[in-house]
């Protein structure tokens, strides 16, 4: 029997029409598909600027390069994200300090931001990572505050977030508008709100870090416009460029943003309705109310020792019924690559014990997400 994952693309008969048209065009690379597609998502997310790349690691990146960040300046970052920004941070010889977060949305807060720059007594803190756990942007604005406090950077890690949004002055305000940041990332990897094969965003509204993340991504190579065989390199810079063909599904699938959106919120409604009630020791975390999600992830948090049983026992259990359910993350500090004292960060622990992630996608089946629902209902039996 086929399993259900957790998370997967949805490519239609468009998507492969547009990325098969780019292929006749004269450049594959570097051509205008790419500025096409930059300017349809400075236009939705209603930015000033907009780059594509290679990757959502690449964005990262190219994000923290940009702020001519040196050796041992100070980040600070939720310990409960993908690994991509803690290493790209350590290859640049960067300090990270990881932050304790919600027990229950996994999210950072701050409250838990003021904790960590107290208990390590930080003078000077040079950026802060922030993280849409599953496509949920709370504190926007409350950052910023800390921001103009403590003066530092604000790079939105917004890989879950790509279509999410946040009110401020009875205004909503898209993640990747960069109200209330610097610069904002996002993956355009298959499970992601549209993809592009692999691929990254950057946005951001600030002319200095314009400037540099064009010049990085592409070898920090300039160009005499008027001989065009004449070229200098100004930094050193890398090739994080997205091709043609990319960018052709991504113009593709960014047509379709709207109701990729509404799909996934018409399954994140389904499990609520169907979960929210069900059992005392199943918890479904909640979000404030001023905030549009991308429905990226749907966290349930378990507590599994009044049930005597284990998260990895549930996983078990739901992989046997062909249901791919993920954690969504192990904490940074759990990995050998994490080679300092493991830092003790309570809420943390208790939510990489207890939350699970579950199955959403656009094409997820209605009787696929009934047996999910089911199967998880037998388990409390």
């Amino acid at each position: 029997m086929k399993s259900i994952p957790y998370g997967k693309q949805f490519i239609d008969k468009n998507d492969k029409l547009s990325v098969l048209k780019s292929l006749s065009n004269e450049l594959i690379t570097t051509g205008p598909l790419v500025k096409k597609f930059e300017s349809k998502i400075s236009k939705y997310l209603k930015s000033k600027k907009s780059f594509v790349c290679s990757s959502g690691t690449a964005a990262i990146h190219l994000a923290m390069m940009s702020l001519n960040l040196k050796k041992n300046d100070v980040v600070l970052m939720p310990s409960i994200k993908f690994i991509a920004s803690y290493n790209i941070a350590k290859i640049m010889g960067l300090r990270v300090y990881l932050v304790d977060v919600d027990k229950y949305t996994g999210q950072l807060t701050p409250k838990k931001v003021i904790e960590c720059i107290k208990k390590n007594n930080l003078k000077k803190i040079d950026v802060l990572v922030v993280m849409h756990h599953g496509g949920y942007p709370q504190f926007s604005k409350q950052f910023y505050d800390l921001k103009k406090k403590y003066n530092f950077f604000i790079i939105e890690d917004a890989c879950h977030a790509l279509g999410s949004e946040y009110r401020y002055k009875n205004k909503f305000y898209k993640i990747g508008s960069c109200k209330h940041s610097d610069i904002c990332t996002f993956s355009l990897h298959p499970v992601k709100t549209i993809t592009t094969g692999e691929g990254g965003i950057i946005t951001t509204n600030n002319e200095k870090i314009l400037k540099r993340i064009s010049l990085l991504r592409s070898h920090g190579i300039i160009r005499d416009k008027s001989q065009y065989w004449k070229y200098n390199v100004l930094e050193n810079g890398l090739n994080y460029r997205l091709s043609d063909l990319n960018c052709a599904l991504g113009i593709s699938q960014i047509n379709k943003i709207s109701f990729f959106l509404s799909e996934r919120k018409k399954i994140y409604k389904k499990y609520v309705n169907e979960l929210k009630n069900f059992n005392p020791n199943l918890y479904i975390p909640e979000y404030c109310e001023n905030i549009r999600s991308s429905y990226h992830l749907f966290l349930i948090h378990i507590k599994f020792d009044k049930l005597k049983k284990n998260k990895n026992s549930f996983l078990r259990y739901l992989n046997k019924n062909n249901i791919i359910a993920q954690y969504h993350y192990i904490p940074i500090y759990k990995f050998k690559v994490y080679n300092k004292k493991k830092p003790k960060l309570n809420d943390t622990e208790i939510y990489f014990k207890n939350t699970i992630s579950l199955p959403i996608y656009v094409n997820l089946m209605k009787k696929d997400q009934n047996k999910i629902i089911r199967i998880i209902k037998n388990y409390f039996k």
